[in-house]
């Protein structure tokens, strides 16, 4: 076994790495940006280095100063997490040239993945099932949209090196081909400096389930599936393991087919083999498609140690030091139910856009598993993912799991930033995902509902009222004047609506508000309770107010002297909702546009956000060019008054 490991990511993957590694008694180097100076896996790892700037292409994919840094502190192996360098070939053999161990699958293995269409060809000779589709050399436009019609439509048009939606789109009609194909391509050329795509079948009622798999470089066993249909825009939400509703005969033949595609690449580590599964009729061994293969560690993995018991770090550090494979296929047997929710910064009602901030507060219960990064009083850069944890439940049957996911979702709290953390709540109680009826397009067809806000409701306002004027504790303050009960009132903000409070003191244990009209009690014996119901968790930062119950509800405290008396938006100035670079503008000044018109396109947060006019006008003038790096709120294109 190795003594000293370093670690070439960041986050909750670094740490999770560290935390496996470290029970074995091995030594972890971290490395960490400008940005991640006092991050969480520099906190837990043994020693770290600097290798850079804040921005990824400075520093996490600066694979020669990562391996300076390995040899430097005598780390004898590199653990690339996932993301990053984890799939790139040219980093496991320049590792390699170090002389160094790569804890992943060789060189060969990942290349022989990386393409789709070459995979996909190596996997129809290995015998596993292919979706039916286009995966040619020809990029001839008019050669794609011929192989589209012979497919039948819809069809997706996909990037060769894709990976996480990007460079990916959906066709329905041949009239629609061209402009997808083009959005496609720019997309992947921005993404991954490759424009080639292929072109396959689109299922009806598509399910996303993939296996997982692990070699030894020879031969490999399958640790069962994950299911992954609850997606948005083809990004993972809710994980699950196994897939509801799987047949002991399907899940023979996937997991033979995962096995065969690991042994057919002599693969050697953890990976993932993705299928896409018609689920119109339910689910037969005859209707998964082979989609690609993960040649890393997956985000989602934590779902399958929860009903394996495997610890997939531990399988990875044991089989890159050379020991065999811990366990055979028949060793191997599935235990319970296990989700995983992905919790990250992003404003859902705002078309879940990527969210920045200082973190402060963040706890999670107990009961659950939380795979985190970032701890109260870090900082959500806008340089890399936005994710603040993966929540994981183990129940022992689905219908268990699933609630623990729900109450555990429920007494989780964040404050200092929006999150999704709602979203993941509304998802537990969705009757379609509750029932087991998954399929990737559950999420776009029920958004509407999945996203709808709720008002406080008045113990909460009570509650925050309470902490903003100190009665939460007994003082001098709180007690009888000489002339009768002690009366307070205060204002709170919530979604841009002012509260106004007010109470009447009666006692160090009795408080009256006044709520909408609506009299509320709040009593301490003990504790205080709201209602006769127990008071909420509370967080105050500043004048921010966080009762943590519906998932968090936050409040201002409003300043009487200092009331902002301008509520109207400006549509004249189209600003950077989120720090970022801008990618392109497609505005020049003296041009019309019409409301709705792209402007110009901000990457943020690994994802590009098209900017949009918010009514018809002429430009102006264009404030920002192609290139500058912007901070949230700066001025990027100014129509002129109407």
């Amino acid at each position: 076994m190795f003594s000293k490991i370093l670690i070439a990511n960041r986050g909750e993957i670094a740490c999770r790495v560290v935390e496996t590694a470290q029970k074995m008694g091995v030594s972890c180097v971290a490395v960490y940006s400008d940005a991640d100076a006092s991050a969480k896996h520099v906190q837990m790892a043994d020693e770290a280095v600097h290798i850079g700037a804040a921005a990824p292409a400075e520093s996490y994919l600066k694979g020669d100063v990562i391996i300076q840094a390995a040899l430097e502190t005598g780390a004898q192996a590199i653990h690339p997490g996932y993301g990053f360098l984890s799939e790139n070939p040219d980093f496991v053999d320049a590792v390699e040239a170090a002389g160094l161990t790569f804890i992943g699958p060789s060189a060969d293995a990942i290349r022989k993945m990386g393409l789709k269409d070459a995979a996909k060809a190596l996997m129809e000779d290995a015998g596993v099932p292919v979706v039916p589709g286009y995966h040619g050399d020809n990029q001839d436009p008019a050669h794609l949209a011929e192989a589209a019609a012979a497919i039948g439509y819809p069809v997706l048009i996909k990037a060769v090196a894709g990976g996480g939606g990007k460079g990916m789109r959906l066709v329905e009609t041949s009239e629609a081909f061209s402009d997808a194909l083009d959005s496609a391509r720019g997309e992947a050329k921005t993404a991954f400096g490759n424009d080639a795509v292929l072109v396959e079948k689109f299922v009806a009622k598509p399910r996303h389930i993939e296996v997982q798999v692990f070699g030894d470089g020879t031969h490999a066993v399958h640790l069962f599936e994950r299911d992954c249909s609850l997606q948005r825009r083809h990004q993972k939400v809710i994980e699950e393991a196994p897939a509801p509703g799987m047949t002991p005969e399907m899940r023979e033949a996937m997991g033979q087919a995962g096995v065969r595609a690991a042994e057919a690449i002599g693969y050697k580590g953890a990976g993932t083999v993705e299928f896409i599964v018609d689920a119109s009729d339910g689910l037969r061994p005859d209707r998964f498609w082979f989609m690609e293969m993960n040649t890393r560690l997956q985000v989602e993995h934590p779902v399958t140690e929860a009903i394996t018991g495997v610890d997939l770090v531990e399988w990875q550090l044991r089989v890159a030091a050379g020991e065999s494979l811990p366990r055979q296929q028949n060793d191997l047997s599935i235990n319970g139910h296990a989700f995983e929710a992905r919790l990250y910064a992003e404003d859902v009602p705002k078309g879940f856009l990527p969210a920045t901030g200082t973190l402060t507060h963040l706890r999670f219960p107990p009961e659950c598993r939380a795979d985190s990064g970032v701890r109260a009083g870090d900082t959500i850069s806008p340089w890399y993912d936005p994710m603040i944890a993966k929540v994981v439940v183990h129940g022992p049957t689905r219908a268990v799991a699933l609630e623990s996911l729900h109450r555990a979702l429920r007494q989780t709290e964040v404050a200092g930033t929006v999150t999704n953390l709602a979203f993941l709540g509304a998802l537990t109680r969705h009757g379609g995902f509750a029932s087991g009826d998954v399929d990737t397009g559950l999420i776009g067809r029920d958004l509407e509902h999945l996203v709808q806000t709720t008002d406080a409701v008045n113990a909460s306002v009570v509650a925050a009222a309470m902490t903003a004027l100190g009665l939460t504790e007994t003082t001098s303050e709180t007690g009888l004047t000489l002339w009768g009960p002690l009366h307070r009132a205060v204002q709170l903000m919530r979604d841009g609506e002012v509260l106004d409070l007010d109470v009447q003191v009666e006692g160090p244990h009795r408080q009256v508000w006044t709520v909408n009209g609506a009299q509320v009690i709040a009593q301490r014996n003990g504790g205080w309770t709201i209602d006769g119901q127990r008071m909420p968790h509370v967080a105050v930062a500043g004048s921010q107010v966080t009762v943590f119950e519906d998932y968090g509800q936050v409040f201002e405290i409003v300043d009487p002297l200092d009331r902002d008396a301008s509520a109207a938006g400006d549509t004249n100035v189209i600003e950077a909702p989120m720090p970022g670079l801008v990618k392109a503008v497609f505005a020049s000044a003296g041009q019309a546009v019409k409301e709705g018109d792209r402007l110009a396109i901000l990457e943020a947060m690994k994802m590009e956000h098209s900017l949009l006019a918010a009514r018809d006008g002429v430009v102006a003038e264009v404030l920002a060019d192609a290139g500058a790096q912007v901070e949230a709120g700066a001025a990027l294109v100014r129509l002129a008054e109407d």
